[in-house]
């Protein structure tokens, strides 16, 4: 899989919220000032050569949809992510949000508790 421009990005999520869409539909759910046609019609056929997006033909016009899911993209992007800043440990990435952003204790009480969620579900399995 490949990565995404910022722009590239914009899109998918846009598919990933409307699930299919003609390139005026995608349009419309950018903020102002919208981009030109031409560019997300551009941007729309560069992620169908990277195989992120397929057609089908609806008379002389297309309606776009998503063929990698936003949960494969986001798998990717944070191993990315994992690897490329946190020498592929989650510890490390988990102590880096822990100590460096500002999580509150109720957001970190959840964490906690999704934590404790699934190591028992992974001791059930054992």
């Amino acid at each position: 899989m490949k990565e995404l421009t910022r722009a590239e990005e914009q899109v998918m999520q846009i598919l990933w919220r409307i699930g299919k869409g003609h390139v005026n539909d995608v349009l419309e759910h950018f903020p102002e000032p919208r981009p030109a046609y031409n560019t997300v019609s551009t941007i729309i056929r560069i992620l169908e050569k990277k195989e992120f997006v397929d057609h089908e033909a609806i008379g002389k016009s297309h309606r776009y949809f998503p063929k990698v899911s936003k949960r494969e993209y986001t798998r990717f992007t944070m191993k990315q992510m994992l690897t490329g800043y946190f020498s592929n440990s989650y510890k490390q990435m988990v102590s880096f949000f822990a100590n460096d952003q500002e999580l509150s204790i109720s957001e970190m009480e959840e964490i906690r508790q999704l934590m404790e969620n699934q190591i028992n579900q992974k001791k059930k399995k054992i």
